[in-house]
């Protein structure tokens, strides 16, 4: 049965009988908010913010002592796997529609160097600043943690807060702990327009 969980909790990563994890899928997901009419002169004219499809990237920054030490640990569109083979991105989503996660991430946790404790999952609003777009025009947004064994949700953290304003998000964070996994879910507002922006908040 799956733990849905709220702002700041923080819970152990193990199967759904108590053994351990060994693969897990990190689903996110999002849909674009209904915006408002801004009336006779925007219907005309158009709005950047209206014209173009709100393209949210997902992405996995994979730390060492808690911070970013190479760009090659970011994992998003443009890196899909890295290098240690042990976290996969499955593809971009550019849009945002329809039912389910919109991207995921696979992480093979027994497959990670041991350097590495944590793995954060962030996304950004792709040419947020050009399009006039921000996090305020998205709704229903989650990140859920998947048994990649079965396919079994284990967990999942619907961000509900208002984040007029901001291009970037930090969803969630899966940590080493005493030798366990944890999930930690935090939902932050960041302003970064391109995944190496918002990775900086992490070196």
């Amino acid at each position: 049965m799956s733990v849905n969980l709220q702002k700041g909790q923080k819970v152990n990563l193990k199967k759904s009988d108590g053994g351990r994890l060994k693969r897990v899928i990190v689903g996110l997901g999002w849909d674009e908010a209904e915006q408002k009419s801004g009336g006779l002169f925007s219907s005309l004219f158009g709005s950047g913010n209206r014209n173009a499809d709100i393209d949210c990237d997902a992405s996995a920054i994979l730390c060492v002592d808690g911070k970013l030490t190479d760009k090659d640990d970011v994992v998003f569109f443009g890196n899909l796997k890295h290098k240690s083979g042990a976290v996969k991105h499955m593809g971009d989503n550019l849009t945002g529609a329809g039912e389910g996660d919109d991207e995921q991430i696979v992480v093979q946790l027994d497959l990670l160097p041991s350097r590495y404790d944590k793995i954060i999952f962030v996304v950004n609003i792709y040419e947020a600043d050009k399009r006039k777009q921000d996090f305020g025009m998205i709704k229903n947004a989650f990140i859920r943690i998947i048994d990649a064994d079965n396919g079994q949700e284990l967990m999942k953290y619907n961000l509900s807060e208002n984040y007029d304003g901001k291009t970037g998000m930090v969803f969630g964070e899966v940590y080493r702990h005493n030798g366990e996994w944890k999930f930690n879910a935090i939902g932050q507002g960041v302003n970064a327009s391109y995944v190496f922006d918002l990775a900086e908040h992490f070196i």
